[in-house]
């Protein structure tokens, strides 16, 4: 037996906290398992230890807002009553004016019309308008200087797309650069035929270029990405789970905690009796999937969270959450109860 299989992963989420050089945290999963509160809660502490943190929600219907009871937009807002935080909301689709920057201006109706049909091929190339938004989210991280950056993601098919796009497109766009003589002779050629003038900026996908390098070179690198991935013990959330981490694996994109959130432990009377018949019910269907959990993620940090038994949001019950990620709760020395007079 060697070191590492004597090694026991703790149950909370201290080494993502100890890990100074973390720069990029993701935390996903199937909808409706409680990503945005672990990500609100897990953002809320790494502003303890950290002097500027960014959350970001790239989820299309966002949450953090709710969570935070505070509107937050696309630019990098102060979250009130955390210091060191601040919050965003983001579409994984750029603005229009993104894919404007690629072409040069129209100096007339004809051009015009030039550019709109190879906006319309430049523009479908599969995965480009997130990459776009990829590529913002950096520029805005450099602009600001972040220490670190939380995203919370759409659910699991949408947010695999999203982390594949710098792989994916790293080649076509290589591609695109070494032909781009030849596209812009082809470009002088249409045109010519129309009788009008347009140019395509390619010199807008020399500068994307480094900047996906460097995604795809952090996005791998462990020491300086992680993902979190999000359950709840029920079958659909635990295969999801599990197809999660295999496409992250395949990615080469660092996947070392597991959040099982909505674990029901039913209170008991005196005598040890559980005194809520759907709750032992839960209960009894939840321990298959926890015992499944605990045998598919042995070496990963599986935290498992209680069902609250109130709703997450506001920033005090965020950071009370917080601190349950943290250092879970001894559910067995606990109960429901407990836990609503702690928050």
């Amino acid at each position: 037996m060697t070191m590492e299989d004597d090694f026991v992963y703790d149950a909370n989420i201290k080494n993502i906290l100890e890990q100074t050089e973390l720069k990029w945290i993701f935390v996903g999963g199937k909808g409706g398992v409680g990503k945005t509160s672990v990500s609100c809660s897990l953002a809320i502490e790494l502003a303890k230890l950290h002097s500027s943190v960014l959350l970001i929600s790239t989820d299309p219907a966002h949450n953090i807002a709710d969570s935070f009871e505070q509107q937050f937009t696309r630019t990098p807002t102060q979250v009130k009553g955390v210091d060191n935080l601040m919050a965003m909301e983001v579409d994984s689709s750029p603005p229009e004016e993104s894919i404007e920057e690629i072409f040069a201006d129209p100096e007339n109706e004809q051009q015009n019309f030039m550019k709109n049909v190879m906006k319309d091929v430049v523009g479908n190339l599969p995965g480009l308008d997130e990459l776009i938004a990829l590529v913002n989210i950096f520029k805005i991280v450099d602009q600001h200087q972040f220490d670190v950056v939380v995203f919370d993601t759409a659910p699991t098919g949408h947010t695999l797309r999203l982390l594949s796009i710098p792989r994916s497109i790293d080649k076509v766009l290589r591609q695109l650069i070494q032909m781009k003589s030849w596209v812009g002779g082809l470009v002088n050629a249409m045109s010519g035929s129309l009788g009008v003038n347009a140019t395509v900026n390619m010199d807008m996908m020399d500068e994307l270029l480094p900047v996906i390098e460097r995604l795809n070179k952090e996005l791998k690198d462990p020491d300086i990405t992680t993902f979190v991935c999000v359950c709840i013990p029920e079958f659909l959330s635990l295969y999801e789970t599990e197809r999660l981490i295999q496409k992250l694996t395949a990615l080469d994109i660092d996947t070392h905690n597991v959040v099982v959130n909505q674990v029901v432990y039913p209170d008991k009377t005196d005598t040890g009796k559980v005194s809520c018949g759907l709750c032992a019910s839960r209960s009894k269907m939840q321990t298959k999937y926890l015992d499944q959990i605990a045998d598919l993620y042995e070496d990963f940090h599986v935290i498992k969270m209680p069902q609250m038994p109130l709703e997450v949001k506001g920033t005090k019950v965020l950071k009370r959450f917080g601190q349950f990620l943290v250092s879970p709760p001894d559910m067995n020395s606990k109960s429901v109860h407990d836990l609503v007079h702690d928050l």
